[in-house]
């Protein structure tokens, strides 16, 4: 099995940092694997290296770099993933904020009359949108200002800042990748608009995913199925008047 190194990117004290091929790690190594790593929390990751997804939309890489070398150093000295992934995300959210374009951002998310959505939308796919609606979005905007973890992909019975009947797929995934993550949030969602609890659907959600990663006949099919079920379930929610377009 080939290794999935891309490029290697600097050295940070005995740190190697790679740029690596996220979309080979899911598929053959582990599907959790989102935009980067180290050892502690993905024992494949040499204990010398840290790892960074290459990026296709927006560039994160150096938030991501604040992150990772913050939770390599908790998990490093014995504390727990979630204590690290806490003190990660705020460095990583600290540093965003010092951007000139967040600060715009924000002052323009608070004023009543704008909105900010038309600025997260990027593209609507079409062939899955019809009562529900699914969009590429500015994955790097929505980490600013929204969610900080925000990864992949979201939808609204997760996220409270995602419009009705919407999921939502980071532009940083590869056009290659789509459909998978699509399984995955439509799949979630049909679940949770069911009464699943976040935890229960992402874990079904999970193990679907993988299943066609590592063996894609079917993926069109079991991909249109959950995309009817949520039509279906949106489409009652706008009869009783509960979603407006």
């Amino acid at each position: 099995m080939r290794k999935p190194y891309e490029k290697k990117v600097g050295k940070i004290g005995n740190l190697k940092v790679w740029i690596v091929d996220g979309s080979y790690i899911r598929k053959n190594l582990d599907e959790e694997f989102t935009t980067c790593g180290e050892h502690y929390v993905f024992h494949f990751i040499p204990k010398d290296e840290l790892w960074l997804d290459r990026e296709f939309g927006t560039k994160d890489e150096k938030y991501y770099l604040d992150y990772i070398l913050t939770e390599y150093k908790f998990m490093s000295q014995g504390y727990s993933y979630a204590r690290a992934w806490k003190e990660g995300n705020l460095v990583q959210k600290r540093e965003r904020e010092k951007d000139k374009e967040f600060k715009r951002l924000k002052k323009l998310k608070e004023k009543a009359d704008y909105k900010l959505v038309d600025k997260i939308h990027k593209k609507l796919l079409k062939k899955y949108s019809d009562h529900l609606r699914v969009w590429v979005v500015n994955g790097k905007i929505v980490r600013d200002l929204f969610f900080v973890d925000f990864v992949e992909g979201g939808h609204d019975k997760v996220y409270s800042f995602v419009p009705a009947g919407e999921i939502w797929i980071d532009d940083n995934i590869s056009q290659k990748e789509r459909k998978f993550i699509l399984l995955h949030e439509s799949h979630e969602r049909y679940l949770m608009s069911k009464g699943w609890n976040y935890d229960k659907a992402h874990f079904y959600s999970s193990k679907i995913e993988h299943k066609y990663r590592n063996k894609k006949a079917g993926l069109d099919k079991a991909l249109e199925l959950n995309i009817k079920r949520n039509d279906l379930l949106i489409k009652k929610r706008e009869e009783r008047g509960y979603i407006h377009r």
